[in-house]
This record gives C-alpha cells, structure tokens and sequence, in this order.
C-alpha cells in the first residue's frame, strides 16, 4: 500500500472522528465564494438570490453524500464537478456528520479506484476538488473541516497526469494556489480554452 493511501486512510478515520464548523462569512475564498457556471449540467439544488451563499432552505443534507455521488458520474464535466463540489461543501458547513460522511464517500472512491489499478482521473479530481474546498471553506465557517492533514492539490496534481493535459483543471489547479504556482496554471488554463467556450466563460468572471 503506497504512503498516499496509508495517508489519506488515516485522514478519513480522523475526519470521522471530529469535524467542527459553524456559518459560512461573506466573502473570501475562490472555491467557495465564486459559483462556477455549469452550463446545462446537473447540479444540486440551489436557492435564488444574489451572492454565492443561497442554498435550498428545504434541502435534506442527509442526502447530500449519495446526491452528490450520482452527480459525479462519468458524463459530468470538470466544471460541472467543481460547481457541484462547491454547493456540496457549502451543505456540508451545516451537519458534520454529513461533512464526514461525503468526504470519506469521496476519497474512499479514489482509494478504491488506486486499489483496483484503475486510471480514474476523475474520482482523484473530485476527491483533490473537496479537500481544498473543506480547507478554504474553513477559513470562512469559523472552524477546521479537515481533522486531519492531506493535500488535495496532489490529488488533482495526479488526475492531471491521468488525463495528460485539462485546461479546466488547470483552472481548478489555479484557485487552489496563489502566487506564482497559481498564475502559471491560470496561463495554462487561458491558453487551452477555445473563444466563447464555457470555461473561457468562468475565466472571464
């Protein structure tokens, strides 16, 4: 069993153990506080209203981990994954059990992917995608949603080298970092993505 796994194994029996959060601020960090177009896609539900903090008031957050599972299938666009990540974080500030449950449901997914020898790049996208925004979301909800330390950015870094190139990741990739890290897969991203495309469109927000 690699370090990554025996890693990321650790992490989501700490996960379960505590997870501590309260309601979300007003503004801030990219993968949480800037919703991310999704075209036609499906997405979860969401409330109306201006600002990025407008969830259902009559979702069940109970059925946020198997919701969001069956929006991440196969068929489903990066971008699409990222706005689906996004919403299901926000749900997730509100119950820690299932916080915990969606993010142990999300590695676990990629763990077993690696343990079958399969090149998912998706499953380490999505799993890489909620732990960088449990740690951004942090920052806003007046409490740690990571008990544990983990770097989703490696995990996207791998679904990268899964797929050979995604301009849309390296669009991910770019809201994760700062500084110089983030630029150049900002550049990347830019230079890949087709006039008036969707992600051109995300880019130009």
């Amino acid at each position: 069993m690699s370090n990554t796994i025996r890693h990321a194994l650790r992490f989501i029996g700490a996960v379960a153990l505590g997870l501590a959060f309260s309601g979300a601020a007003e503004a801030g960090p990219p993968l949480i506080c800037h919703p991310f177009d999704a075209g036609t896609a499906s997405v979860l539900p969401w409330g109306s209203g201006p600002g990025w903090n407008t969830p259902d008031r009559a979702y069940d957050v109970r059925r946020l981990t198997s919701d969001t599972l069956r929006l991440l299938d196969a068929r489903t666009p990066i971008l699409a994954r990222m706005e689906n990540l996004r919403r299901a974080t926000i749900y997730a500030t509100k119950d820690r059990r299932v916080a915990a449950e969606l993010l142990a449901a999300v590695l676990g997914r990629a763990l077993a992917s690696e343990a079958r020898g399969s090149r998912d790049a998706l499953a380490w996208f999505d799993a890489g995608h909620l732990v960088e925004s449990y740690r951004q979301a942090s920052h806003i909800a007046g409490g740690d949603m990571l008990s544990g330390t983990i770097d989703g950015y490696r995990f996207v870094q791998r679904a990268l080298e899964l797929t050979g190139s995604s301009a849309e990741m390296e669009f991910a990739m770019s809201l994760m970092t700062e500084g110089t890290v983030s630029a150049a897969h900002r550049r990347r991203a830019e230079a890949a993505a087709p006039i008036g495309s969707l992600l051109a469109r995300n880019l130009a927000k």
